[in-house]
């Protein structure tokens, strides 16, 4: 009984700390309301609370307090809830000081859960290898600050991908604005194009707004709403389209291609993935937050810039892989290490067997008399 209570009074301090409340008027007097502890328990492996949040409090509100669970109980915790009643799971394991990448090990969970879109994400606090379908949670944000972590988790979402699928099976298109991470794919199979500059970007996104049409035609033809239900002859490739360094594109008509592809592309078989190193409101508009659906925020500089990327406690962070996921719920995660060399020697066995002289160079947007199929046709050459 009185293991019960004091873990009440350290959630009930928690929620007081944070101004966890909703102010109700009662007659002449005005009274906070916190959240109702409904349960506490404790085990050798967690500490699982059930809380139900004051009626009248918004969700969005509690959201912004969440930090402080973090602060309380360190990072390796699991909230769950419907705006109403969570759930609070606080793990006592602690991640993995380094979390290897075996691809072995992923593929199997890829086809045991058979998912047509994984995305990689890493080991949660109770020692599962978290990969999730795109499919049903399409357009990834990933940031934090240099070394955290970021590239090394963007490097495993892509190479699995490309080892996973046949390059009819999935295309990738890239834009590397800080010109040096993603140029190791050039020349590799399913890599339909790699950008360096903004301007020569520009294209690509026509050409790729040219594959919406076409593929909704394609579904309105078939009579179905998604690419997956399309006949095994007639379904197009799944695409991703990853941008490293988003906050390079300042060209208010190159936002507006993007921002519509990323809100269409679900259907069509079309994924964003955003990578950057700080998250502000001026390049995360309400209009790209909208089309995200998945964040994983590495370490911060402050508390600011983990609220606007919605990863409250990622300024806290200390140790590089480690971040936290936002699917659904927010939950701690060691990403897989992948180094260089690896990265490497995983593309090297997809490469085409002769690359032209100038890897994948910008497209350009199709004429009016130029086929879709003549400019997707001069990549493949």
């Amino acid at each position: 009984m009185f293991k019960t209570f004091s873990l009440k009074a350290k959630l009930s301090n928690a929620f007081k700390m944070a101004d966890v409340s909703h102010t109700v008027q009662h007659k002449d007097s005005v009274r906070k309301r916190y959240p109702a502890i409904l349960n506490a328990k404790e085990n050798d492996e967690y500490i699982l609370y059930a809380f139900m949040i004051p009626p009248g409090m918004n969700p969005k509100d509690f959201s912004k307090k969440e930090y402080i669970f973090t602060q309380i109980f360190g990072s390796s915790y699991e909230l769950k809830g419907d705006g109403l009643k969570y759930s609070l799971k606080i793990h006592k394991k602690k991640l993995e000081k380094e979390l290897k990448y075996k691809f072995e090990e992923i593929e199997a969970i890829i086809k045991q859960e058979g998912f047509h879109m994984p995305i990689v994400a890493g080991m949660d606090p109770s020692g599962e290898m978290r990969v999730y379908d795109a499919t049903n949670n399409p357009n990834l944000l990933i940031f934090g600050e240099p070394g955290s972590g970021k590239s090394s988790i963007l490097h495993v979402i892509l190479t699995t991908l490309i080892q996973f699928f046949s390059p009819k099976e999935f295309n990738l298109y890239l834009a590397d604005f800080k010109q040096n991470e993603l140029c190791v794919y050039e020349g590799v199979e399913h890599v339909k194009n790699v950008s360096y500059l903004v301007d020569s970007f520009a294209p690509v996104l026509k050409l790729l707004k040219n594959e919406l049409t076409i593929r909704g035609e394609l579904l309105k033809n078939n009579r179905v709403r998604h690419i997956n239900k399309l006949p095994k002859d007639k379904k197009p490739p799944y695409i991703v389209l990853c941008i490293d360094e988003f906050v390079m594109i300042k060209n208010d008509d190159i936002m507006a291609d993007l921002l519509q592809i990323a809100s269409l592309g679900r259907a069509y078989g079309i994924y964003l993935i955003l990578s950057m190193q700080r998250p502000s409101h001026k390049i995360l508009s309400t209009d790209v937050r909208g089309v995200l659906s998945v964040r994983m925020g590495f370490r911060t500089v402050d508390l600011r810039n983990a609220m606007i990327g919605e990863t409250p406690g990622s300024e806290k962070i200390n140790e590089p892989g480690k971040y936290l996921l936002n699917l659904d719920a927010l939950t701690p995660i060691k990403a897989p290490y992948l180094n260089e060399d690896d990265v490497e020697k995983i593309l090297d066995v997809f490469r085409c067997p002769n690359p032209p002289e100038v890897a994948n160079p910008p497209l350009k947007a199709p004429e009016d008399d130029e086929s879709y199929e003549d400019v997707l046709g001069g990549l493949d050459e």
